[in-house]
């Protein structure tokens, strides 16, 4: 239903959904690769920002996982339609972190990283209400 009260039909119903599953298929696919490794790796050499980020991801010892197992876990969410503004709340600063990376670091990606932030936000927009509570200036306890 919508602000009227009125119940979507057509295409506007079904988006959402749609938008969900491909976002949810792209992070538990992207999730996976960070631990099965089955994505080659690219012909070419990362630019030398890039290198640098990811050389100290992965000299961390645990971010990459870490990274891979909140899309994973997130992806699958997405995929079951399960807890899903949480979902979205997981990945919000990881698409920022993605867009910011290839914009700055690794242009040739820039095109897919914006595609995925638009799902995001599409998907943020389209379960705004049960955000509403997190946006209050001011709340109490319990």
């Amino acid at each position: 239903m919508n602000a009227n009260g009125e119940t979507k039909r057509g295409i506007g119903a079904f988006a959402p959904h749609i938008v969900r599953l491909f976002y949810g298929l792209g992070f538990t696919v992207f999730g996976l690769n960070g631990f099965l490794n089955f994505f080659p790796p690219p012909d070419k050499p990362m630019p030398e920002p890039a290198m640098a980020m990811f050389t100290g991801l992965l000299g961390s010892g645990y971010m990459i996982k870490l990274i891979a197992a909140t899309q994973l876990v997130s992806g699958v969410l997405l995929l079951i339609n399960r807890f899903v503004p949480l979902a979205l709340a997981f990945l919000a600063p990881m698409i920022v972190n993605i867009v910011a990376f290839h914009v700055f670091a690794a242009p040739e990606g820039t095109v897919i990283a914006l595609f995925f932030a638009a799902m995001e936000v599409y998907l943020a927009w389209s379960y705004r209400r049960v955000y509403y509570p997190m946006l209050a200036a001011v709340v109490r306890p319990g």
